[in-house]
């Protein structure tokens, strides 16, 4: 009997990897409405067979879509052109793993290097606001327009902080082989 090809062992130390962490669903690509829309059902009825109970499994439920969504919003790895907003394809990463009896939503985009700091300064504030305040500010949030240049009024990251059992922790790093845009890792504990 020949001995696997490397692929295939690597992929066998992925699985094993992913087994040891509990991972529950892991994507890397491209995003867009309709593969989140897929992902949604798979993601739905992997955590209704797992057993997590119904406010839990809403909390994962929202901020998995939130994450996924500001994928589509904010990553600047393409393959459809930045001023398109329809059926855009964006690339990133979600996973979703379980230790312990809580669940961590992971996400990771490249983003501009522009829009980077704007979300840095969102996140930070988040980081330093209380439960009550931020329960407030997506209170005021849902009744406000939407903000000029804004593709989710601000929404997503109120709804992952008011839904997180601690603080979102967040990393912001340049990517070596493209000076303008940085990696957005964002990480949620339900």
């Amino acid at each position: 009997m020949s001995s696997p090809a490397p692929i295939v062992q690597e992929y066998g130390a992925f699985f094993d990897l992913a087994q040891r962490h509990r991972v529950i669903f892991y994507y890397v690509g491209y995003f867009s409405q309709n593969i989140i829309a897929a992902m949604a059902e798979a993601v739905k009825l992997q955590l209704e067979i797992s057993g997590v109970d119904g406010p839990t499994r809403r909390k994962l439920f929202s901020s998995f879509i939130e994450m996924a969504q500001n994928i589509i919003h904010y990553s600047a790895d393409a393959l459809t052109p930045g001023s398109q907003t329809d059926r855009e394809l964006r690339h990133g990463s979600v996973c979703i793993s379980e230790r312990d009896g809580r669940y961590l939503l992971l996400c990771a985009n490249p983003v501009e290097a522009g829009v980077a700091e704007g979300l840095r300064e969102k996140l930070e504030r988040l980081r330093s606001m209380t439960l009550d305040e931020i329960k407030k500010a997506y209170r005021e949030g849902l009744r406000a327009e939407t903000p000029e240049g804004s593709k989710g009024a601000g929404m997503g990251f109120l709804t992952m902080a008011r839904d997180a059992s601690e603080p979102l922790a967040f990393s912001i790093e340049p990517m070596d082989d493209r000076p303008d845009t940085q990696v957005l890792s964002l990480r949620a504990v339900i």
